[in-house]
């Protein structure tokens, strides 16, 4: 499975920004699709998730101002980020699970750097 996101960028304060994922190769029929982030000098940490028949799960630090969804084919994976904080500040990664796998993650996608600064 290949996961290619995009939509990172420099948000000021109280902005949106929309991540995007696509899903490629042998993709599961039964999946979870989502969203970890990774802040300079801290671990990993989950965002969001969705799987394949839409149920979610959204951390409470975000919870509010970040929507998750996908897409008709399933296989795009969207992250709507509202009302922007500095703390929000994070490379962005998609991630990919097939249900039956017991990792917490089976593939990442490559990042995307999501800066918010005045």
């Amino acid at each position: 499975v290949q996961l290619q996101a995009s939509g990172g960028g420099l948000v000021q304060p109280g902005g949106s920004l929309r991540l995007s994922c696509a899903a490629s190769g042998s993709i599961f029929a039964i999946n979870v699709m989502g969203w970890y982030r990774q802040a300079p000098g801290k671990q990993r940490e989950l965002v969001a998730t969705i799987t394949n028949t839409g149920a979610t799960n959204i951390v409470g630090s975000v919870k509010g101002r970040f929507t998750i969804s996908r897409g008709d084919a399933k296989n795009t994976v969207w992250l709507q980020m509202n009302s922007l904080k500095a703390e929000d500040t994070a490379i962005y990664y998609c991630s990919y699970k097939n249900w039956a796998s017991a990792s917490e993650v089976d593939y990442w996608g490559q990042g995307t750097q999501v800066t918010v600064s005045s």
